[in-house]
């Protein structure tokens, strides 16, 4: 799902929309096995909006997480730098990313990159990318 914002700032509605983007893409979790809904919604650098849910398969764990799935999303709709990226899942526990989802957000994060943990009704915990992934390796490191 994309939305295309003017302003691309990060006034309330942007924050409340991108809740609700999180939400929605949280309740279309495909999860026949675990159970585990996960939604995850990015604004990008440029004021567009991608999201995506999990994706699970019966060569359980061989699925899909949330955030792969927006950011393959943003990818493909050319955006290469998230703003911000909330991540909503059940429960009293935060949801972070997983690892691997850690390092796909930093490819594409900037030291600016908020990344909000979020239950069905509030954000519980923001981020920064280096919070997320202390001493983190990322495309710099390739930099000859």
């Amino acid at each position: 799902m994309l939305k295309s914002e003017p302003n691309g700032g990060m006034g309330t509605m942007e924050n409340s929309e991108l809740f609700e983007l999180a939400k929605k893409s949280m309740d279309k979790a495909y999860v026949p096995y675990s159970h585990f809904h996960v939604g995850a919604a990015i604004l990008t650098m440029s004021g567009k909006y991608y999201s995506g849910c999990n994706v699970e398969n019966a060569a359980y764990p061989e699925g899909t997480c949330a955030e792969a799935g927006a950011i393959a999303a943003m990818v493909r709709g050319g955006d290469t730098q998230i703003k911000d990226i909330y991540i909503m899942g059940k429960g009293d526990m935060l949801v972070t990313p997983c690892g691997g989802c850690r390092q796909k957000i930093r490819e594409f994060a900037t030291e600016q990159t908020r990344i909000h943990v979020c239950s069905p009704t509030q954000v519980q915990k923001t981020l920064t990318m280096d919070e997320l992934l202390p001493l983190s390796f990322g495309p710099e490191n390739l930099a000859k």
